[in-house]
């Protein structure tokens, strides 16, 4: 695909002559034509075949990107059927010192992913309000975006992890409905860094990596996960990462206890407004644009594939 003809190459020079300099053609699906046999795309428009090597199971090419080397090709995939699962995996991602904490309560087993955020913000923080003393707020810029990849890209793994955890044990995946978040029981140092993580960006891509395997995903009343005892349901003490219920006596790592409270709590299914408001968790936002936060808690968003 790093070949074009040079009517092509033409076009995009014409472009840049005139002071455009990141030039890409894109081309609907209207003038896209396909052969799954043959692996080939056509673009009616430009006379243009290419040959494709990436997966055959889709459906449609949504558009086609072209610069002078390459063919950025966006296709559809169709979802699968959910499943009917055996249970559910609850992630609390209002952790204390993590990204989440994924909890299986059939077997009991505890996976604490994101651990790295920390040290991600610290370095770069660092790294930012040196070049800001200094003056040089362009490449302080470019250190805040590179930090943002690295974001993206422990999200996109965290993500993946649940969800493989999820597909291993023919499980679904509770979440807890968090449209902002200002966690008030991290310690000082961990705080900012989980405060400005996208909890948004990291849901999407549960959500959206889920849906390819028939992972159901489902929504479930936020308040008091952090509280209650997942032995009794009454609320017990918590003093940091730990957790002590005075009812029956159980000890637990709270971020462990607040998981398998969510993968034990029954879907949501009424609207946003009928949830309660954890005021240890409710005490300010990420930042989070209002368009991204709206729905209903048992309602999957649309997802790009």
């Amino acid at each position: 695909m790093s070949h074009f003809k040079p009517d092509i190459k033409e076009i995009l020079q014409e472009f840049k002559s005139k002071g455009c300099t990141k030039i890409k053609l894109t081309v609907p699906h209207q003038g896209i034509k396909c052969s799954h046999e043959d692996r080939t795309i056509t673009i009616t428009p430009l006379k243009l075949t290419l040959n494709y090597y990436f997966r055959n199971d889709f459906d449609k090419i949504n558009q086609i990107e072209l610069d002078n080397k390459f063919a950025y090709v966006s296709i559809n995939i169709p979802d699968n059927d959910l499943i009917e699962p055996n249970g559910y995996l609850g992630v609390d991602r209002n952790t204390t010192g993590h990204i989440a904490v994924a909890g299986n309560p059939e077997t009991g087993k505890i996976i604490k992913l994101g651990k790295e955020a920390g040290h991600v913000h610290k370095k770069y923080s660092k790294m930012r309000k040196n070049l800001q003393k200094k003056g040089k707020y362009r490449k302080a810029k470019r250190i805040k975006n590179r930090e943002s990849r690295i974001v993206k890209d422990i999200n996109h793994k965290v993500a993946r992890k649940i969800v493989q955890e999820a597909k291993d044990n023919g499980m679904g995946i509770k979440l807890e409905y968090l449209n902002g978040i200002r966690n008030a029981k991290s310690s000082k140092s961990f705080r900012y860094s989980l405060n400005s993580w996208s909890f948004y960006q990291l849901k999407t891509m549960i959500e959206y990596k889920a849906r390819l395997p028939g992972i159901p995903v489902a929504y479930v009343d936020p308040y008091n996960t952090s509280k209650e005892c997942s032995r009794c349901g009454q609320i017990g003490n918590r003093s940091g990462k730990s957790f002590k219920c005075t009812n029956c006596g159980h000890v637990d790592h709270a971020d462990a206890n607040a998981s398998f409270n969510i993968a034990l709590r029954p879907v949501f299914e009424e609207g946003i407004d009928q949830l309660y408001v954890d005021r240890d968790a409710y005490k300010g936002n990420t930042g989070i644009p209002k368009e991204a936060t709206l729905g209903t808690v048992a309602t999957l968003e649309p997802h790009m594939l």
